[in-house]
């Protein structure tokens, strides 16, 4: 019985950190106004082998996950099959969004980047945001 309990203990919470991805654009703008986040658009396709390498290994970082679960309603978009806002221009992929709820590009980046390196870009992101902000470009 013990073991059983440590085993639900240990799947929930391997369950509680997955990240929360939608594959609708509007409807996570009309969550990012309800909760006053910015939006994080992943942009794939289906045979990207640098798009897998990114969701296999630093989209599972614990500290990317964290980072990104606290910051951004996240939207992971296939560009070849989902919609993607025309101002988005995703010729490449992965292609990296931040967005606010108000649909204003903050800040973009493309390619694949190891967890060191995507953490160092949510930092960027951070410090683009508030300049805009400073500027008045964005709320």
């Amino acid at each position: 019985m013990k073991y059983i309990i440590i085993s639900i203990i240990f799947l929930s919470s391997l369950f509680a950190s997955e990240l929360n991805w939608s594959s609708d654009y509007k409807k996570a703008v009309e969550i990012a106004k309800k909760e006053k986040k910015d939006i994080y658009v992943l942009v794939t396709t289906k045979s990207c082998r640098w798009c897998r390498k990114l969701e296999d290994t630093t989209l599972k970082d614990e500290r990317v996950k964290e980072l990104l679960k606290s910051k951004y309603i996240l939207v992971h978009i296939d560009r070849d099959r989902d919609f993607l806002p025309e101002s988005f221009n995703a010729r490449s992929v992965p292609k990296h969004y931040f967005v606010t709820p108000e649909e204003k590009i903050i800040f973009t980046f493309a390619g694949y980047w190891d967890e060191l390196d995507f953490r160092s870009y949510l930092r960027d992101v951070d410090k683009e945001r508030a300049q805009k902000v400073k500027k008045g470009e964005i709320e």
